[in-house]
């Protein structure tokens, strides 16, 4: 199964926000739309990642003042992204082996799309889960 796959199934939309946005915004929209991270972007072009692990650190290091700390301050500005075309097992060990939770997809420099470790590991276990039962089905004959 590919991350094209996935993205197919869940959709493209990303959900984004300015790196002069305030960290106490991002948390708002994290919380209001049940996510664990947003793009930042200027304009069309991707800046970075804030994840609810790049708000902790902040709240660790800046208590108090988040409606004052910029999201710029915050976030992770080297993207680790996918492709529409990577295998949903190389996805995994990308994020696995990076200790990330979420995986921009880019077409050349068009985003297409977010892929959580949950949406690689629910797809993962649905394409096997078929597998098993298409094997079950040739090996008995009741197919």
């Amino acid at each position: 199964m590919k991350v094209k796959d996935i993205l197919a199934e869940k959709g493209s939309a990303v959900r984004t926000i300015g790196p002069d946005e305030t960290v106490r915004e991002a948390i708002r929209q994290l919380v209001e739309h049940r996510i664990g991270s947003l793009l930042v972007t200027e304009g069309k072009r991707i800046v970075g990642i804030i994840t609810e692990r790049d708000i902790l650190r902040e709240a660790c290091h800046h208590a108090g003042r988040l409606d004052e700390r910029r999201v710029r301050e915050a976030m992770t500005g080297d993207l680790i992204v996918g492709v529409p075309e990577d295998e949903v097992t190389y996805v995994m060990g990308i994020m696995t082996k990076n200790r990330i939770r979420h995986l921009p997809i880019l077409e050349g420099r068009e985003l297409r799309g977010m892929v959580s470790i949950g949406d690689a590991v629910w797809a993962s276990l649905t394409e096997a889960e078929f597998e098993n039962r298409n094997l079950k089905e040739y090996i008995t004959g009741t197919y």
